[in-house]
């Protein structure tokens, strides 16, 4: 099994990396902050003005190490790598099957709806007591039409865009209802609706966040088992976007970002004061907001959970690695069809 490596966060502005032996060390106004050797890091992510070392970066590219770039508010801006590794083979496996990628699409979305399911029903039997009685059943009746929409995707007849139109569907459902599931006393953090490109309210900004986050993660998998990440199968294709990324994503994001971000806001751990609005009405996280907000990914990242089809335990950092490699056994024909990873 693959070993969960370390992505170190850099937030600090004006902090500085540099190569020192086989260490990466981080400085502030000339003071050393953290020595970290270059063999236990899989990524580096900096916000912002952070200065760089041409010998780091070489270090890096060289020891298969990503480092990304991206601005103050967490958007992205570049990713530095070395050469492109991967099995052609593979590749060309993957480009003809997404010239017909329903099967594949219909495990991502089987996937993305029995999860999203599944939070909504553990929030009711953790938390249903809590709940106005109208606010309970509301949920309820979602779950309920979720599951009428998973066995209409499980039938061989639905085609792609039908496929995709039932993704948009349970996700319609499962986000009209999300707001019932946060319990936080800031009336700041009410939920009214996925806003993106601004985020227009703290928890639109917390989960874009760490929707960033977990596509970094899933596009690092997808490279580390050769495959393209910018050829997706549900998604459609888009100079710049990794699309085979947020497919991959999908089916994770409502148990490791979602759940997640209602953890950090149910507990307090995250208030109103953490988010900070600009001109126009974009809200984004202030510094402090997303140290707490990092360091619970990174831990988060650590818990472990039994895979359901590979019948082993392994950390949640480490599904994103699992799922590529069993989309990379399906497309060479070892594996029938792509299974879905179920939180269970």
């Amino acid at each position: 099994m693959k070993k969960l490596l370390n992505t170190l966060y850099v937030t600090t502005a004006g902090a500085g990396l540099r190569k020192d032996g086989e260490n990466l060390v981080a400085e502030i106004d000339g003071d050393e902050r953290a020595r970290v050797p270059l063999h236990m890091l899989a990524s580096v992510v900096v916000f912002g003005a952070i200065f760089l070392s041409p010998a780091l970066i070489q270090a890096c590219a060289a020891a298969g190490i990503t480092v990304v770039l991206l601005d103050r508010v967490g958007r992205f801006q570049a990713r530095i790598e070395g050469p492109v590794t991967g099995n052609v083979l593979l590749r060309r496996a993957q480009y003809r099957a997404s010239e017909a990628p329903e099967e594949i699409v219909r495990g991502f979305v089987i996937g993305k709806i029995s999860n999203q399911r599944a939070v909504l029903m553990r929030s009711l039997r953790d938390h249903g007591d809590d709940l106005q009685p109208e606010h309970r059943d509301r949920v309820s009746q979602v779950t309920d039409r979720m599951a009428r929409i998973l066995r209409r995707v499980s039938l061989a007849s639905e085609n792609l865009e039908e496929l995709r139109g039932a993704e948009g569907e349970a996700a319609n459902l499962y986000f009209g209802v999300f707001d019932l599931l946060i319990r936080s006393p800031d009336e700041e953090f009410r939920f009214r609706g996925r806003s993106r490109r601004p985020s227009l309210d703290p928890i639109n900004a917390l989960l874009s966040f760490l929707y960033t986050l977990l596509t970094h993660d899933c596009r690092s998998a997808a490279e580390s088992i050769g495959l393209d990440p910018a050829v997706g199968f549900l998604h459609r294709d888009r100079p710049g976007r990794p699309s085979l990324a947020l497919d991959l994503m999908e089916e994770l994001r409502p148990v490791l970002a979602d759940r997640l971000a209602l953890s950090l806001v149910n507990r307090r751990q995250l208030r109103a004061k953490d988010f900070e609005t600009r001109d126009g009405g974009a809200v984004f996280m202030t510094d402090d907001g997303r140290k707490t907000v990092l360091a619970a990914w990174q831990e988060r990242k650590k818990e472990e959970r039994r895979h359901p089809f590979l019948e082993e335990t392994t950390p949640l950092g480490l599904v994103p690695y699992c799922q590529a490699q069993l989309l990379a056994r399906h497309l060479r024909g070892d594996l029938d069809a792509y299974p879905p990873w179920f939180w269970k």
